[in-house]
């Protein structure tokens, strides 16, 4: 399964952060106790790129810089998410161990702010680096061989989370037999209840090299099982939401951490679920950015 990082003390979180000075930026927020978790609501993120070294700068970002700038933002909130959902490539390049300790490390202070943690993986990610750093719980089973899957019910929605790494630093990626027919069996005995899939890879548009390239496979199980409403994903850095011909919306996560192209938004993605759609709002990592802010409403298709 994805690695779920369950909530930590927030008195030893403080009392860590002033002895070593980490996380200080965090301490006056986990202090004020009593907000509510909003059971509707969620955060999706993707692409992170975390490097072992806090002050690595890629593309003129520091991805350090910009994690602490939406962790910020988490705690801050009037109520706490119900969990948050990372959507692959949590490490910079090619998932070393020094790269997963430091995402340990940035996580802190939202564990501490009793948020559910819930991590899947990309193409910049490392399976076995991935599993032996952030692992609470060693030699956990695993639903699928050699794959992080996850069921994980809330309110209105059903997230399944899946893992499309096939081999890091290779571009496309791919779920596996083995997975498709995991998750075709989890849906047919989750049938009523909306469901959403996570995956970082984007869908395969006329045999694009760099997408999922067993995309054609996914529809055909996805596309018939109506309670399927959304494929939520990263990968591109970028930010958009189209609808497939079958009424399946696509979320198209921001980078938390650097774009691919000049202009586009880096940030996070605050979900709102409801019993016939989701309400998804744009949260940019400069506020000054013309698409901080934006709503997009999904109105699920019919059952």
């Amino acid at each position: 399964m994805p690695i779920h990082l369950p909530p930590i003390s927030r008195r030893s979180f403080l009392r860590r952060a002033l002895l070593t000075g980490a996380g200080l930026a965090f301490a006056p927020q986990l202090r004020a106790a009593g907000r509510r978790t909003d059971a509707t609501a969620f955060a999706l993120l993707a692409d992170t790129h975390i490097a072992a070294d806090p002050t690595k700068m890629k593309s003129n970002v520091n991805m350090t810089e910009h994690f602490n700038t939406v962790a910020r933002e988490l705690v801050g909130l009037p109520q706490r998410p119900a969990g948050l959902f990372l959507v692959g490539d949590c490490a910079l390049n090619t998932g070393e161990p020094g790269e997963y300790a430091q995402l340990t490390s940035l996580l802190e202070p939202l564990r501490a702010d009793e948020l559910p943690v819930h991590l899947t993986l990309g193409n910049h990610d490392q399976r076995e680096n991935f599993r032996a750093v952030l692992e609470p719980r060693k030699g956990a089973k695993h639903p699928v061989t050699d794959k992080q899957v996850a069921l994980i019910k809330s309110k209105f929605v059903n997230w399944l989370l899946l893992d499309s790494l096939e081999k890091p630093l290779q571009t496309p990626g791919a779920l596996g037999a083995e997975q498709l027919q995991w998750l075709a069996k989890t849906l047919d005995a989750n049938r009523k209840t909306p469901a959403v899939v996570l995956i970082h890879h984007n869908p395969s548009l006329d045999d694009n090299i760099g997408c999922l390239k067993d995309t054609a496979a996914l529809w055909e199980i996805i596309r018939p099982r109506k309670q399927v409403k959304a494929w939520v994903y990263g990968h591109t850095h970028n930010w958009k939401t189209t609808q497939d011909e079958s009424g399946v919306h696509l979320v198209n996560l921001p980078p938390v951490a650097y774009i691919f192209h000049e202009g586009d938004p880096s940030g996070w993605v605050h979900a709102i679920t409801r019993r016939d759609g989701m309400q998804l709002e744009m949260r940019s990592i400069d506020p000054t950015h013309k698409a901080h802010g934006q709503i997009v409403d999904l109105k699920w298709r019919a059952a």
